[in-house]
């Protein structure tokens, strides 16, 4: 099921026929979280995803995906509005969207790693982990 989204120009979309998988690359090869990434890499990560992408008209300008066995677990990533569309309260409305999606309804944990909007997501009622040392990573930046 794929929904739709209407606000001004804008509409977010959770189609996977209508997103724009260069222009998700183009942005994520060069964030600080995937810097150099692959469009093979990119290409299954959304695949595999529940994405959702910002269109102002026919231009991709935002995405996020969530990884999700959309039942007990949820994990937010990619998260981008372009720059030349901030400040005009886009984040705040796709990440109402996502949290309102069916199929993000009733989740024990909804997580994701933030650098710098840590306040964008306060908004949404994430918080700082309750019991850190409970959770462990394998982290390989060069994958």
């Amino acid at each position: 099921m794929h929904t739709s989204s209407q606000r001004g120009d804008y509409r977010i979309s959770t189609d996977p026929q209508q997103l724009d998988l260069a222009a998700v690359h183009a942005y994520l090869a060069q964030s600080y979280w995937s810097p150099g990434i692959a469009r093979e890499r990119v290409e299954r990560a959304a695949a595999n995803s529940l994405c959702f992408g910002l269109f102002h008209g026919d231009q991709q300008v935002g995405f996020a995906r969530v990884v999700t066995d959309k039942t007990t677990f949820a994990y937010l990533a990619d998260v981008y509005i372009l720059e030349a569309h901030r400040g005009q309260g886009l984040s705040k409305w796709l990440m109402a969207i996502i949290l309102a999606h069916p199929d993000l309804q009733g989740l024990r944990r909804f997580m994701l790693a933030t650098r710098d909007a840590h306040s964008l997501y306060a908004q949404f009622g994430f918080t700082a982990l309750a019991n850190p040392g409970r959770l462990m990573e394998m982290h390989r930046p060069s994958a």
